[in-house]
């Protein structure tokens, strides 16, 4: 619910209107326009904002092509330039892969829901680790990442 909140705040602060009245994302050139201390407004940590506006700049000089192919060798090289961003972790590329490119092989097994709800499917009373829901996981690929989604979302009402 934390997460829902920011990203609405964040639209509703930084976002653009459509012709039909639905506030949108914003792209990275309005999201460049503001600062940390705007994005910390809107629940960012100065962690998360530091590392948006990053993102966006490296976007803006080219350093950063999200245009790329879905093919391995590119998620991978895709993947290796977002990790080495400040404030950028794996399981923040996995999730921008699976919702902004549609990359089902990912893994969420890092995310506390995902294992947390692999316990209660698995009747496990010990917590999973991160080792092994990657583990639990890696059976499903190529469609790690919405294997996760589902876990996370499985006990959840407020969706995802």
């Amino acid at each position: 619910s934390a997460a829902i909140s920011i990203r609405r705040r964040f639209i509703q602060a930084v976002g653009r209107q459509h012709s039909s009245g639905l506030l949108c994302f914003p792209n990275y050139k309005q999201v460049m326009q503001y600062s940390p201390y705007d994005l910390r407004q809107c629940g960012f940590s100065v962690g998360k904002a530091n590392a948006l506006l990053h993102v966006c700049q490296l976007i803006n000089s080219g350093d950063l092509e999200l245009n790329i192919p879905e093919r391995e060798n590119a998620i991978k090289q895709l993947t290796e330039s977002l990790l080495a961003i400040k404030g950028i972790g794996m399981w923040t590329v996995n999730y921008a892969l699976l919702r902004g490119f549609n990359y089902l092989d990912g893994s969420l097994h890092g995310d506390v829901a995902v294992r947390r709800n692999l316990q209660y499917l698995l009747n496990q009373e010990d917590k999973v680790s991160a080792e092994q829901a990657e583990k639990w996981l890696a059976d499903f690929s190529p469609w790690k990442a919405l294997v996760g989604a589902h876990l996370w979302q499985q006990q959840s009402s407020s969706g995802y």
